[in-house]
């Protein structure tokens, strides 16, 4: 037999085979981004513009996925709720990840007390139902884009703290960061330069998980009437306005329900099947 036959093939973007199931996921995700990117421009009608005389209307030409119960178009409030929806879910992840790496790195490469008291607060904070804790917060702050943000990312730092600290911990016993700290490397080189690139591929895992665990929290606060205060809306704030219609068979309760389902299914279908190369650093 050639060598060729006996060593495996290569194939797919950059090096990396990519599933079927994986591809229509990101295909999913990428829709649901260009839509919330270009909300205000393709949506059909204004977020609140009423334009059907009738509650829960049916679908029709003129009104793909039907009226809500005060006849605005149930297509325009899921196109405009998007950008809500993906936006205060990016940036409450981009919040928790963020702080919640530094923290773990930190925590790994100085040790000591440090570790041993951040540690405890982290478990202290998991050990908070974040349901309970999303719902005292922003009863009591109030319910702006800002408020919810930062709930959203407190409440999430500490699983992402000790996601990459457990990751920091193991790399930092190995023998490069021993010789990274004999040349007197401080603690941000060590940690910024030798432990965060040896980390990132499943850090980068954990952050779409992240991201799919806040925008169900954020759907959830908002079915509760604590999310996105009307005139705007969420897909979860769409479906807490509509509910009444379920018993109609309305789309514009259905129609919510079903964006929420195919963003956070093809994020999670879309880890699942990541190449190896990229969720597993050892690969």
């Amino acid at each position: 037999m050639t060598q060729s036959a006996l060593s495996p093939t290569r194939s797919g973007y950059f090096g990396y085979t990519f599933s079927p199931v994986g591809m229509v996921a990101f295909v999913v995700i990428l829709f649901w981004a260009i839509v919330a990117i270009l909300a205000p421009h393709i949506a059909p009608y204004p977020i609140g513009k009423i334009i059907d005389m009738d509650y829960f209307g049916p679908i029709s030409s003129k009104l793909w996925l039907g009226s809500d119960y005060l006849g605005r178009d149930m297509l325009s409030r899921i196109i405009l709720g998007a950008r809500y929806t993906l936006g205060i879910a990016l940036a409450g992840v981009l919040v928790a990840s963020g702080s919640g790496v530094i923290l773990g790195m930190a925590a790994a490469v100085i040790g000591g007390w440090f570790d041993t008291v951040l540690s405890r607060f982290m478990d202290a904070m998991i050990s908070i139902p974040s349901k309970l804790f999303g719902l005292v917060v922003v009863a009591a702050v109030g319910s702006s884009l800002p408020a919810l943000i930062m709930t959203l990312a407190v409440i999430y730092i500490p699983g992402s703290y000790r996601f990459a600290r457990a990751l920091a911990v193991n790399v930092n016993t190995m023998d490069f960061i021993t010789v990274a700290r004999i040349r007197g490397e401080n603690t941000f080189y060590l940690a910024a330069s030798e432990i965060l690139p040896n980390i990132i591929r499943p850090v980068l895992a954990d952050f779409g998980l992240r991201f799919v665990f806040i925008v169900l929290l954020l759907s959830g606060l908002s079915f509760l009437g604590l999310g996105v205060q009307p005139p705007l809306a969420d897909w979860g704030a769409l479906v807490h306005e509509n509910i009444q219609g379920l018993s109609f068979g309305s789309a514009a309760v259905i129609a919510p329900s079903i964006a929420i389902a195919s963003l956070t299914i093809s994020v999670n279908l879309l880890i699942d099947n990541l190449p190896r190369k990229i969720r597993d650093r050892s690969a």
